[in-house]
């Protein structure tokens, strides 16, 4: 396996490292943070986001993106909103490599998913995406796990997945990036909303429900956008939809869970949904299609209505066949 970079360090761009660097791969591990990127050089652990676990030998770490141009392919581990402003800043250092996007959202400002950012700031690179249901714990404990990659390409793509495939990890290829991008983009506002409800005390049913009607917001919104039906029924779409909305190991989740009990959530946790919610709505209005479940986590968040007026208006919507 040849050098790889993951750029990002935090939970998931650790784990990431670890996972690949467990398998045989020298890589590198870059950190916006000077001091963090000491911390985890001196101490060979990345205790700020991922405590517990030790970094293999053959991982280092780097603060200077110049770095990053040494390596192919390079994972993007960095989060949705700041992506944009970090391939302004890296790209022409990582234009003509194949850059793997591991965050998962669409981009607040300009409306568009990941892929999208990179073939702009980088027109010669081959742009792929990572998604799936997992959660950076387990996969640095090298526990198995399933994810989609996503390229359109389809021999980059083939190429790339028995570069980053491991013992642990098994990655499922697919050319349709538009589904796997919206999948994992749109599971995290609904999980916003399971975890409202769940922290309300609405009851498991009232989830299940919640889950079943998001999905068909998924569809509803990615189908006009391209994206293909089995690929938002794998992995990149109810996979990660089951996982994000049953599991305290969510972000998303967690932070419903906290707007549905009434109680402050950590501001330095990023939580993807929130603007994501902000994002899918304007796109919905653009092309005149009804997601009353996003609607409303974006008003909820934003602070427009309360909880109680949104489960109102939700379950006042008029009777229609599934």
């Amino acid at each position: 396996m040849s050098r790889l970079a993951v750029a990002g360090a935090g939970a998931f761009g650790t784990a990431l490292a670890v996972a690949l660097a467990r398998d045989g791969a020298e890589v590198l591990l870059w950190a916006r943070d000077r001091d963090l990127a000491r911390d985890i050089a001196a101490t060979g652990s990345n205790v700020r986001y991922l405590p517990g676990v030790n970094l293999p030998e053959s991982v280092s770490v780097t603060a200077e993106i110049a770095d990053l141009g040494e390596s192919d392919p390079v994972l993007l581990a960095v989060p949705m909103q700041a992506l944009a402003g970090f391939l302004d800043v890296a790209g022409p250092q990582l234009d003509g490599r194949a850059l793997i996007a591991c965050c998962k959202g669409i981009d607040l400002a300009r409306h568009q998913g990941a892929s999208a950012l990179i073939a702009r700031a980088c027109p010669a690179a081959t742009p792929a995406l990572l998604t799936g249901p997992s959660f950076a714990a387990d996969i640095a404990r090298g526990l198995p796990t399933a994810l989609t990659l996503a390229c359109a390409d389809a021999d980059a793509g083939e190429a790339l997945q028995r570069t980053l495939s491991t013992p642990t990890l098994r990655l499922y290829r697919t050319t349709d990036v538009i589904g796997a991008e919206l999948g994992g983009a749109l599971k995290n506002v609904i999980a916003i909303a399971a975890g409202i409800v769940i922290g309300a005390g609405l009851g498991d049913s009232a989830r299940a429900a919640l889950m079943t009607r998001g999905y068909a917001e998924m569809l509803r919104l990615a189908l006009p956008l391209g994206a293909r039906p089995e690929t938002l029924a794998g992995l990149s779409g109810l996979g990660d939809l089951v996982l994000t909305c049953t599991s305290a190991q969510s972000r998303n989740f967690r932070f419903g869970l906290a707007l549905g009990r009434g109680e402050p959530f950590d501001a330095t946790v990023t939580v993807e949904g929130v603007a994501t919610s902000r994002a899918v709505s304007a796109l919905a209005e653009t092309h005149a299609l009804d997601l009353p479940i996003t609607r409303m986590v974006a008003a909820v968040v934003s602070g427009a209505i309360t909880i109680k007026a949104a489960i109102e208006a939700l379950m006042s919507r008029p009777l229609k066949q599934e």
